[in-house]
């Protein structure tokens, strides 16, 4: 391409983009967060009270294009609380786009939604800190293709294809990452997801959720897909006033790809949480378990109980939370043993 046309093409682009936003009715904003944390296991934090880090600049863009159907939703982090896996990831360790969609609302019909988006598979915890403990893999996932959602009265679907859990050949999926393999080893491609769930009346809901999909080997460099995941949930909502209170089960499967090991990797999830919004006061507490079933996986039943609290004190929250757990699950999906401690006490604001 010469010159004079790439100036042409980019003088074009240029001007749709200018043309699209002079239209849009975007809604920017932006927070910062920063958390103190003390682990009891760790000996540097204890002989110095804890540390204060985790800080990061949140950059937000939600709007929609007046009298159309599109929508689009955007969210940047900068800095070393980015929740980000820099080892395996194509952005480093100081920033992360944790999604960028854009949405077509088809009228009386569905929306389909295209890009790096929320992965409808059961439910996501509502801590802040302690994250998605043993639901590691299958909690809080924002992964890259389509989407289409529908409520239809009671019911509400959800039909997806993700090519890959995060851009390029990233394997971070930034808030519940490192459980999808390396950029050294394999990563989640062609992933098909479904989710199904029936409101009973305005306050409890029972769903069902799957997933199945592929696992691209990036050992020899052929990039072949030689092995496959699977995975299936059970849950159940219910909002009550200010209270509620959650519940699911989910069994994996793993069949790695032969160039990294030749193992099935297999265990079932169980999880609950309730909470109690009262005032500007949040009171919550996730319990969850993962039981090993992959042949020469010694480890017992493992489990991680995280109770909270979070104040609305205007410009953002406040939290205090506690994370106790005598497991985790690793980069493969197995289910493994080792005690974890620590106190979490995060502030963030939002402009």
């Amino acid at each position: 391409m010469t010159k004079s046309v790439a100036f042409k093409v980019s003088a074009l682009t240029a001007a749709a983009i200018l043309s699209t936003a002079a239209h849009a009715s975007p809604n920017l904003s932006g927070g910062v967060w920063f958390n103190y944390q003390y682990a009891q296991n760790d000996k540097a934090q204890q002989e110095s009270w804890g540390v204060i880090d985790s800080e990061a600049l949140i950059l937000y863009a939600d709007g929609n294009v007046p009298d159309t159907p599109w929508t689009y939703s955007a969210e940047t982090r900068i800095g070393p609380g980015s929740f980000t896996d820099a080892a395996n990831n194509s952005t480093g360790s100081q920033f992360g786009i944790h999604k960028a969609w854009v949405g077509y609302q088809f009228e009386d019909g569905p929306m389909i939604t295209i890009g790096k988006s929320q992965v409808p598979f059961a439910w996501k915890t509502y801590n802040f800190w302690p994250g998605d403990m043993l639901l590691a893999g299958y909690g809080d996932q924002m992964d890259v293709g389509v989407k289409v959602s529908q409520t239809m009265g009671a019911l509400h679907y959800d039909a997806a294809l993700y090519l890959a859990d995060d851009w390029s050949t990233s394997t971070d999926t930034m808030d519940d990452n490192r459980h999808w393999g390396s950029t050294s080893t394999y990563r989640k491609v062609q992933t098909f997801v479904g989710n199904l769930a029936y409101s009973v009346n305005d306050m409890a809901t029972f769903g069902v959720s799957a997933q199945s999909g592929g696992l691209q080997e990036l050992v020899s460099g052929d990039g072949e897909v030689s092995g496959d995941h699977n995975a299936a949930a059970l849950y159940y909502t219910i909002n009550f006033g200010g209270l509620w209170a959650k519940a699911s089960y989910i069994t994996t499967e793993r069949n790695l790809p032969n160039e990294v090991a030749d193992v099935t990797i297999e265990n079932d999830r169980y999880a609950a949480e309730v909470g109690l919004n009262t005032g500007n006061w949040s009171f919550y507490a996730d319990l969850t378990y993962a039981q090993p079933d992959t042949d020469g996986n010694d480890a017992d039943t493992i489990r991680a109980f995280a109770p909270g609290l979070s104040y609305d004190y205007g410009p953002g929250w406040m939290y205090l939370e506690y994370l106790t757990q005598d497991g985790y699950v690793d980069r493969n999906g197995m289910a493994l043993e080792g005690d974890f401690d620590a106190l979490y006490a995060t502030i963030d604001f939002y402009f």
